[in-house]
């Protein structure tokens, strides 16, 4: 077993999701199945179904400081100061040098909401770009909500965001791992964040593709797996994890929500939106293999699955691909009760399923009434929770456009 020293492990969880504002509540609204996800009306394109986001924005900052900064700064800021305050480091520089923590955000988009914005604000005065404000160029800048984070929190080490598509919150964790082996930094504030609901044009281009999901009861649109399904459902959130050595994590005393043990990342190279299964299996193996695991020592399996047809089923292949002789295996999927929060998908689902290992429940995939026969994958949770499960490791996918395809293995901490 390797050293304490190269062990990483995440002692904090700070978040806010479309149902939940912190990892208890969470946890407890997706073991239940309930989804708030709710009807949005957005200039030039009308109605859909999205996921949003209600959580105390002024905890931690003014109106003044929210309404200059950006919608996904605003989320990190809230999530990366619950996190801290999760892993009892609300005081951090007792244990930590500001210059040796690192922040890491993965973004599938940036600067949409922002720019769509200020060309709504100079069309009211016949575009006169006098109009245009000079927070425009820091607001849009890729790295500005991890940026946002350092300047709440007076963190001096390096920030920085990850664009990898919906692969983007894995992303960031897998880099807050790397930098952490590597003695770049001692301490990580690593996640994803999204703001798409802000933006018509990307409810607009998911329209145009036909994958923009619609139902009369928008807490049902979100159908993964389901005969019925139609799309994604475009959700809001944010979840930020703080990650540590287990080393240090256990001289502090710390609480350990659970251990990274493998990851991996790879590309499809072959479409801008469809996925290859065979280079998400390929994806799913080398995690294995680095965490020193068999397909039968997975626990539980987190589907990406979005609720697009051909998504879905190609991840159901891919998994029958690699885990075909695995009975006592669960599969479940989040995003059937939150939507898909887009760079903040992966990590917001990890952090849903990362409390099985101490309450041994696998939460449902709501919302299906006809499954899929080529999405039937054995032991998927449907409907109901499945309790009384011994969870030890959780596998969770996260792929994105591009044919960007990220996989985190965590495992329960047991003692060294």
């Amino acid at each position: 077993m390797s050293h304490p020293s190269d062990r990483i492990v995440i002692t904090g969880c700070g978040l806010t999701a479309p149902n939940a504002n912190n990892l208890a509540e969470f946890r407890e609204k997706i073991i239940a199945g309930h989804s708030e996800i709710e009807r949005l009306d957005l200039r030039y394109f009308g109605s859909a179904p999205a996921g949003i986001c209600h959580f105390p924005e002024t905890r931690y900052r003014k109106n003044k400081e929210n309404r200059k900064g950006t919608r996904a700064g605003c989320i990190g800021v809230y999530c990366a100061h619950e996190a801290l305050a999760d892993a009892g480091l609300t005081s951090f520089r007792d244990f930590y040098s500001p210059d040796k923590v690192g922040i890491y955000t993965g973004l599938t988009e940036h600067g949409t909401v922002e720019t769509e914005n200020e060309v709504y604000n100079i069309s009211r005065y016949d575009y006169d770009t006098s109009y245009w404000t000079h927070h425009h160029n820091p607001r849009t800048v890729l790295n500005n909500p991890a940026g946002e984070i350092t300047m709440s929190l007076g963190v001096t080490g390096p920030h920085y965001s990850i664009g990898a598509a919906c692969a983007a919150g894995n992303a960031s964790l897998i880099q807050a791992a790397q930098m952490l082996r590597l003695g770049e930094v001692d301490m990580a504030l690593a996640g994803g964040l999204s703001e798409s609901i802000g933006s018509f044009g990307v409810f607009a281009s998911f329209k145009a593709q036909n994958a923009l999901a619609e139902a009369e009861d928008p807490r049902q649109a979100s159908r993964p797996f389901d005969m019925r399904r139609n799309g994604i459902v475009i959700a809001e959130g944010g979840c930020m994890f703080v990650v540590e050595t287990l080393e240090r994590a256990l001289a502090r005393g710390a609480k350990i929500h659970g251990e990274i043990v493998g990851y991996a990342m790879n590309s499809d190279a072959s479409d801008f939106v469809l996925p290859n299964p065979a280079r998400q299996a390929e994806c799913m193996r080398l995690a294995l293999r680095r965490a020193g695991l068999k397909p039968e020592e997975i626990s539980l399996i987190n589907t990406h699955a979005t609720g697009t047809k051909q998504g879905d089923i190609a991840e159901c292949a891919a998994i029958r691909d690699v885990f075909s002789n695995c009975p006592r295996l669960f599969i479940n999927n989040t995003k059937s009760i939150i939507g898909h929060a887009m760079g903040a998908a992966g990590v917001l689902e990890l952090a849903g399923n990362l409390p099985a290992f101490a309450d041994g429940v696998i939460h449902p995939t709501i919302n299906i009434s006809q499954l899929d026969p080529e999405c039937a994958l054995d032991n998927l949770v449907v409907n109901t929770a499945r309790p009384g499960v011994k969870v030890k490791t959780i596998l969770n996918n996260s792929f994105g456009m591009m044919g960007i395809n990220s996989v985190v293995i965590a495992r329960k901490y047991e003692g060294t």
